[in-house]
């Protein structure tokens, strides 16, 4: 079966239940209000198709914006977006700060929210449920709807073992501290396999996206997870904004089918429909960003046939631009020589989106100099946390000999 005859049988009905499977479970598909975002229900839930995710939060002088984000919030709150994600890392570490200070304004029975164990900083099993209370108090919450481990890959799969962090998060669960219980990953399938067999889980956290879908096997991920009935959260739909933005080229097939529509509408309604998938998360740093991810959600219909080809008309059209698969997700941070990697990617992926010389030319000359691509010692240490799996290191000599051959 081809991804568009995948896709053809993946799609959802707007109104009506949709039935996986004899032994998957009923997902059925509601509309709120005229005025509010499309809800899916999950377990006994409504939840907003389109989640907010805290990663990507509006910053002023470095911090994140309190009163700008205040009012995104609100004003998504108020048209029914009702999943809000956050984890120890983003924004080293305020994150769950700004989240807990918007989230307290409005009554917690009116969202729900998903937080996520730290899995890479953990070294002993007593570490667990000290961060885990940390976060509450952070988030100025008594307990979380939906909480995850946070980021599998093959380390931190031996790390969750070792610190019997399941059992202990289950204990939460217990006690209430915790509704669902999951687990996100960047990984090959094989692992998620075994992380799905292992324990009993309430859903998955899964990077999704017309690019993800063949190039790091998102498509049977996907299919993995469908299989062993665990519902989806996608992440990345947008893979870090470059589905944002795209190329000349990618952007114009777009605008020509949709000349009204955002660009990221289209990513955003691919993941979305998917009939196993119950939110789909999108990193919002503007305004505009949220109120454009009302209008494509308050009317939110599954791509068509038609959408389907034109889309991945546009993805083949940016592919073909060779710009880097990064998300800019900023877990490679931490490079002993001090290079700020996905800043390097973004004027890079910027300048095969325009071909335009002069703007990587000056983009590059801006970042600091200790900063810069052509300072990589090859250690090879910003490969290894990569969860794009991308050779680093070879594609920041790409870098740096591309400015100096444009310069």
């Amino acid at each position: 079966m081809n991804r568009r005859q995948f896709l053809k049988s993946a799609l959802f009905t707007t109104i009506g239940a949709v039935v996986l499977s004899a032994c998957k479970k009923v997902t059925t598909a509601t509309k709120s209000l005229a005025d509010k975002v499309f809800t899916k229900k999950y377990k006994d839930i409504d939840v907003s198709l389109i989640g907010f995710g805290m990663m990507r939060l509006p910053l002023k002088d470095g911090e994140p914006d309190i009163e700008k984000l205040q009012g995104m919030v609100d004003y998504a709150i108020e048209h029914g977006i009702n999943y809000f994600d956050t984890a120890w890392f983003y924004h080293g570490g305020k994150s769950e700060l700004a989240t807990g200070t918007v989230l307290s304004k409005h009554p917690r029975n009116s969202y729900y929210l998903a937080d996520k164990m730290p899995l890479r900083i953990l070294k002993d099993k007593s570490e667990v449920i000290p961060i885990f209370e940390e976060q509450l108090k952070k988030c100025q919450t008594d307990y979380f709807d939906f909480y995850l481990t946070h980021n599998i890959n093959k380390r931190e799969w031996e790390t969750l073992k070792q610190c019997n962090v399941y059992e202990q998060l289950l204990e939460k669960k217990k006690e209430g501290k915790i509704k669902y219980l999951g687990f996100s990953i960047h990984d090959v399938p094989e692992l998620l396999e075994e992380v799905v067999n292992t324990y009993k889980w309430d859903f998955v956290q899964l990077p999704i996206n017309p690019i993800d879908w063949k190039t790091v096997d998102a498509k049977r991920q996907y299919e993995i997870a469908t299989k062993a009935g665990l519902p989806v959260v996608v992440m990345n739909p947008l893979k870090g904004g470059q589905l944002s933005t795209l190329n000349e080229k990618s952007a114009e097939i777009l605008k020509k089918e949709k000349p009204h529509d955002s660009l990221s509408s289209w990513s955003l309604r691919y993941a979305a429909s998917l009939p196993n998938v119950f939110v789909v998360l999108s990193g919002m740093s503007e305004p505009e960003q949220v109120t454009d991810n009302v209008k494509t959600f308050t009317n939110f219909t599954p791509l068509t046939d038609k959408e389907q080809e034109v889309l991945a008309n546009a993805i083949t059209a940016y592919n073909s631009s060779g710009a880097v698969s990064c998300t800019y997700c900023q877990y490679c941070d931490g490079c002993p020589v001090g290079i700020d990697i996905p800043k390097n990617f973004l004027i890079y992926n910027q300048y095969k989106a325009t071909a335009k010389k002069d703007r990587l030319i000056i983009a590059y000359e801006a970042i600091k100099e200790e900063n810069r691509a052509d300072k990589c010692i090859n250690c090879g240490i910003c490969k290894a946390k990569c969860p794009q799996k991308l050779d680093i290191p070879s594609l920041l000599k790409e870098i740096s000999e591309t400015y100096k051959s444009l310069k």
